[in-house]
């Protein structure tokens, strides 16, 4: 089914990622960042000078000023994956769809001038951290403390899975400034790499996603000046992590359909090529059945998605409209994967064949962001009329 949510302007757009992708998203590069396990800040400092990253950056800290049209980077997401690389488009989701946001809509003027232009050209990279080892879903039950001290705060804790962790120079990062687990216990703060006492920790090794760095950090003693407070008000942390939920959610439904949609593309072509018994795959009614399946699969994806997408620019995508579109996207992008795995026999387990690296990166798409489960609670609550 043709999509008609794209005009002129955005394919223009999808033409220059296309460009960056012929240049820079070749297989030597793939490589390289999966044994180095981070993509390299030159790949990076090319995407800003590209334009497709810092996309919802102002105009005046020289990003595109796209605030509100998630669909710029909805084709950023879809071009990259399709180009077999999930690991670069998950470090452009956490630069564009969880660092930026925060400092766009709730930064203070010195915290954008002081970060906004070197995220737009790439130069600084950003990072988000929530997670810790005794609280993933669960926010309230976060341990690190940001305890008031003259002339700003004293972090102490540590956070996991943080994607970006290692190689990022600023983490967002949601600490306990107050007592209890009230709402307003919590605030964002500004931790810079180079602090005192703040170690970015080891890179985890993880099922998928080999060349995205993701990290342990810990804070001992980590002196974080008052202006590093995000909006400069303490005990803001959760109602504005709650105010960007709907965008990561959003980020990562995009993203699971976009595997879906190349997934398709990589099958077809293979069961096109690949012979048994004197015959195509596709020849096979068995395999015309599922990739009949699949296709309609992904066309419900899209339309689904594609009005999540206007909704978000119009400002109506609810926390719960987003809470819907994260879980069933990502478990028909695993229903998908999995077919599409299949139909590949023996080398859709080699990762060598993009749909292997597919299938390994999509396994997360159902845990972070939230986990499906509670996305079904979130759901179920406001069925039930629960808060």
């Amino acid at each position: 089914m043709e999509r008609d949510i794209y005009d002129e302007d955005h394919e223009a757009f999808r033409d220059v990622v296309k460009e960056y992708i012929k240049r820079y998203v070749t297989n030597e590069a793939r490589e390289r960042w999966d044994a180095e396990g981070e993509v390299d800040r030159a790949t990076m400092r090319a995407a800003g000078d590209a334009g497709i990253i810092g996309l919802s950056v102002p105009e005046e800290f020289g990003g595109a000023g796209m605030l509100q049209d998630y669909r710029f980077r909805a084709i950023v997401n879809e071009e990259i994956i399709g180009a077999g690389s999930g690991s670069l488009a998950g470090a452009f989701g956490i630069q564009d769809d969880l660092a930026v946001p925060y400092l766009v809509h709730m930064g203070t003027q010195e915290q954008k001038e002081k970060w906004l232009p070197g995220m737009a050209t790439g130069e600084i990279i950003g990072a988000l951290a929530m997670t810790e080892p005794g609280a993933g879903s669960d926010l309230r039950g976060i341990k690190t403390t940001a305890k008031r001290a003259e002339g700003g705060y004293i972090v102490n804790g540590a956070k996991t899975f943080i994607s970006s962790g290692k190689t990022a120079d600023v983490i967002v990062t949601f600490v306990k400034t107050g007592e209890g687990n009230r709402p307003d216990a919590f605030s964002l703060l500004l931790i810079e790499n180079g602090m005192a006492g703040f170690d970015h920790g080891k890179k985890l090794h993880k099922m998928g996603f080999h060349g995205h760095d993701t990290a342990e950090l810990s804070f001992s003693d980590v002196f974080v000046p008052e202006e590093n407070l995000i909006s400069g008000k303490e005990g803001m942390g959760f109602v504005q992590l709650m105010m960007n939920l709907p965008l990561e959610r959003l980020s990562i439904a995009v993203a699971g359909a976009a595997a879906a949609q190349a997934a398709l593309g990589w099958t077809v072509d293979y069961t096109k090529s690949r012979e048994a018994f004197g015959e195509r795959i596709i020849d096979f009614q068995n395999t015309r059945f599922k990739l009949a399946d699949v296709a309609t699969t992904v066309d419900a994806l899209w339309a689904y998605i594609d009005r999540a997408l206007l909704a978000y620019k119009d400002g109506r995508l609810s926390a719960e409209e987003a809470a819907k579109i994260k879980f069933w996207a990502t478990e028909r992008e695993w229903d998908v994967l999995d077919t599409c795995v299949q139909l590949h026999g023996g080398y859709g387990y080699i990762t060598e064949y993009p749909i292997a690296r597919a299938f390994l990166d999509a396994r997360v798409h159902r845990i972070y962001g939230g986990t499906n489960e509670i996305m079904r609670e979130i759901v179920g609550r406001q069925i039930a009329g629960k808060r």
